[in-house]
């Protein structure tokens, strides 16, 4: 696991320092700063806008992330033309590919904490309390984002930045809406039709499991939200990616 580890702290190291990301944080943290404006709101209505805005700017924040760094994963090492170098040395694809994987994880830690930190902060001045439901919320939406860099991985490892990223946004917007398709199709849809939409349910990544917002806006328990299926489920679908992606980069033929 050294060769892994050596990757995923070389990606690491590579993604921070790119110029572009430090851009990105810095624009959400502004978004952030910025709900502010809304604990004004009456009615004790301004603290739960914040919460569910600035959870949300986290949510799409990292989106962007994972979606900026995943899709060059390949294709970067390909445009440098260093991937015949790496795949000439002593080293499983599938190592090459975990390792990269990690250090993107990695840096999307480092980056939703530093949002989740800006939001809690924020809430402090408002409140004078530390709301730790936060950080419950923050972790979940890494979750999901952990999902997401695996399906951004799996396109990279066949197709072109550009239709990786259209790619990678277009699962995530099915994913958050999975829950009301299949709803659609319970109630609309004829047998075939829902056939079809419950085949997809299982196949696609449902993302809605992983929005708590409104749990933690409205002070709702958590428990049957944030349970260690929903989590099992996360682990394992992105375990299926990199196994498809693994299977589809060792096929590859770079000559």
């Amino acid at each position: 696991m050294s060769k892994v580890q050596a990757i995923a702290l070389n990606t690491f190291k590579e993604a921070v320092r790119d110029r572009v990301l430090y851009a990105i944080l810095a624009f959400a943290i502004a978004m952030i700063a910025s709900t502010l404006a809304l604990a004004t709101i009456g009615a004790g209505m301004g603290p739960k806008i914040v919460r569910d805005v600035g959870l949300g700017f986290i949510s799409i924040f990292g989106v962007i992330i994972a979606v900026f760094i995943g899709i060059g994963l390949v294709h970067k090492e390909i445009d440098r033309r260093t991937i015949y170098t790496i795949i000439s040395k002593p080293i499983h694809r599938w190592q090459f590919l975990l390792g990269k994987y990690l250090g993107l994880v990695l840096t999307l830690f480092v980056n939703v904490a530093v949002m989740t930190g800006a939001l809690m902060v924020l809430i402090f001045s408002v409140e004078g309390v530390w709301d730790g439901r936060l950080g419950a919320a923050s972790a979940m939406i890494f979750l999901e984002l952990m999902v997401i860099t695996g399906i951004a991985v799996l396109f990279s490892s066949f197709s072109t930045p550009a239709l990786s990223a259209i790619f990678t946004l277009s699962f995530f917007a099915i994913g958050r809406l999975l829950e009301d398709v299949m709803l659609f199709g319970d109630l609309y849809a004829g047998p075939l039709g829902r056939m079809v939409i419950r085949g997809l349910y299982y196949v696609l990544p449902n993302l809605g499991r992983f929005n708590i917002s409104s749990e933690v806006v409205h002070g709702l328990p958590l428990g049957e939200v944030v349970s260690g299926m929903t989590v099992l489920y996360g682990l394992l679908y992105t375990l299926a990616l990199l196994s498809l992606t693994a299977l589809i980069f060792q096929r590859r033929d770079f000559r």
